[in-house]
């Protein structure tokens, strides 16, 4: 979840009293963004590992990755969805999947041959479903399949909608206390059905 805004109104709400609703100032100051990076597992329904910085670069993500797989080493495989975003498919992921699978082999050159050659050979490689470390994509413009996504609604509804950050560092705090919040106390796995209309010309 990236560009989450550490936004603080310039005045207090105001309370709630008889005939009124509570109000809200318009005007805000603006203290930049962070990025959230999350895995939410489908069993427990908890958010793990969760990493809040100022970028979403390639190495951000690999990092995250790498962070993930070392909170449970008892772990024998990983299967990660996520979307077709080019940081889920880089060069730098390839080398870390190879080295956690103790693949001694030669990987090629970004761009010209081999397993990094192109988006296309890295994301075979990424998703072999022979892996211990196994990479799931949803289709493009379908990220909505990724159950992290109904998580992140649940973020922007309790937590960052009528909040008011006075700093990154002070969005960051709040962002990894909700998340240890949530999994203590509302934490389950979601019943991912669709019962509405059948799709139709």
């Amino acid at each position: 979840m990236s560009g989450i805004q550490a936004l603080e109104r310039k005045a207090a709400d105001l309370p709630l009293s008889p005939g009124h609703i509570q109000r809200r100032e318009f005007e805000y100051i603006r203290h930049g963004t962070q990025t959230l990076i999350a895995n939410f597992d489908v069993v427990s329904g908890q958010v793990v590992a969760a990493s809040c910085g100022n970028t979403r670069t390639e190495a951000d993500f690999v990092a995250h990755i790498e962070q993930t797989i070392t909170s449970d080493p008892e772990a024998t495989r990983w299967h990660f969805v996520v979307d077709s975003l080019n940081t889920h498919r880089s060069a730098t992921l390839v080398q870390l999947v190879a080295e956690h699978e103790g693949l001694d082999i030669n990987l090629g050159v970004k761009g010209k041959s081999g397993i990094l050659k192109s988006m296309k050979t890295r994301t075979a490689f990424l998703s072999n479903p022979d892996h211990k470390i196994v990479f799931h994509y949803t289709p493009v413009h379908a990220s909505w399949l990724n159950q992290i996504e109904i998580w992140f609604s649940i973020l922007y509804r309790k937590l960052l909608k009528r909040a008011s950050f006075s700093s990154q560092a002070d969005l960051k705090t709040r962002l990894l206390e909700f998340i240890d919040y949530f999994n203590r106390t509302m934490a389950k796995p979601f019943k991912w059905t669709y019962k509405g209309k059948a799709l139709s010309i």
